[in-house]
């Protein structure tokens, strides 16, 4: 009974575990880390399924809970993951595996969640009667709505030399939806850089999912280097190389950018203001940037021949791995906790 008690407070969140995971796998693979990329496959594969029973059973035992959070400011943002989740997934599959129908299969999936909340969370934050300030409403968590909207475009890049009569149009998709994801980036950053300006921002207020500040324009940066790669087959994508370039270069260096601000924010939050780090599930959120940083620089590096970038990849895959790895350690822990608190509670 206390494990299905534990649904209720179920994190929406939780597929940033799949999303993490499956950047970093992809980021091994490019870095000749074979070992490790298959591990790190075989586990998001077996937390996906996981992570899609627990949701579940939460909607089954919990709806109340699990369908107010799609109203909620906050939380409901969480639930962009498991569409992140799906397409980094199915990316893997794509380049780890010969199972190319599974890779479609979850871009099917994966096209459906991402219209189902694209349209059903932000019509129910614009229709709620009571709303937060941008102080108390909004923070990084809500870039996972363009991690989302840019993880179906590079999948839809990945399939599309699988299906040539359908290359065309998978292709425009997903320029498309890479030029809709850019436009929400500017869009939702402006306000979250008006909430660092302009209202008071304390230690606590720093959670891990700011760092999606630099992880949203990172997989927009694939996105872009991905139709690049695509330009050369594709009639209309060959017109607009020097526009794809330009922009994925643009997306690039803000990544870049934000990659010491956060830094320097984290020393205040943890150094100077004593603030412990703590695990919680929204971690994983800051594990999943340092994996894409890592894979959008490997990837533009490669289809546009830019000098020195490259470089950056022998720092970043160790700092993405050891990221996982502290993260992950966490996570055992988390369990353990959780799993020993009713025993402890039982004997007293």
């Amino acid at each position: 009974m206390a494990s299905v008690e534990n649904l209720k407070n179920l994190n929406p969140a939780n597929f940033a575990l799949v999303m993490a995971t499956g950047i970093i796998s992809i980021a091994a693979h490019h870095q000749g880390f074979d070992l490790i990329s298959a591990v790190l496959f075989d586990f998001s594969v077996v937390a996906y399924v996981i992570l899609w029973v627990l949701y579940v059973g939460r909607a089954v035992y919990y709806p109340g809970r699990f369908w107010g959070d799609f109203r909620d400011h906050i939380q409901g943002m969480g639930f962009f993951t498991s569409v992140a989740a799906t397409g980094v997934l199915g990316c893997e599959v794509r380049l780890l595996t010969e199972y190319h129908s599974v890779a479609v299969a979850l871009w099917c999936v994966a096209v459906f969640l991402w219209i189902s909340l694209i349209y059903g969370v932000f019509t129910g934050l614009i229709t709620k009667e009571s709303k937060p300030s941008i102080a108390d409403g909004i923070n990084g968590g809500w870039l996972l709505a363009i991690v989302a909207t840019q993880a179906v475009a590079v999948l839809s890049t990945g399939i599309s030399p699988f299906h040539a009569e359908y290359r065309e149009s998978l292709l425009f998709f997903a320029f498309v939806t890479w030029l809709f994801g850019g436009m929400f980036y500017i869009w939702i950053l402006s306000l979250i850089f008006y909430r660092y300006m302009f209202f008071q921002f304390s230690p606590k207020d720093l959670t891990p999912p700011y760092w999606i500040n630099m992880g949203a324009v990172a997989i927009t940066t694939l996105g872009g280097a991905e139709l690049i790669a695509n330009a050369a087959s594709s009639r209309f994508l060959a017109e607009l190389t020097p526009f794809l370039k330009g922009f994925t270069f643009f997306f690039w260096a803000t990544a870049t950018w934000w990659i010491p601000m956060l830094v320097i924010l984290g020393v205040w939050r943890h150094g100077l203001q004593r603030i412990p780090v703590q695990y919680s599930p929204l971690f994983w959120g800051a594990v999943f940037p340092l994996g894409m940083y890592t894979v959008c620089t490997y990837r533009l590096a490669e289809t546009t021949s830019a000098p020195v970038i490259s470089a950056i990849l022998g720092v970043f895959i160790y700092l993405a791995i050891g990221g996982w790895a502290l993260a992950f350690v966490g996570l055992v822990k988390s369990i353990a906790a959780n799993i020993c608190r009713p025993h402890q509670q039982s004997a007293s």
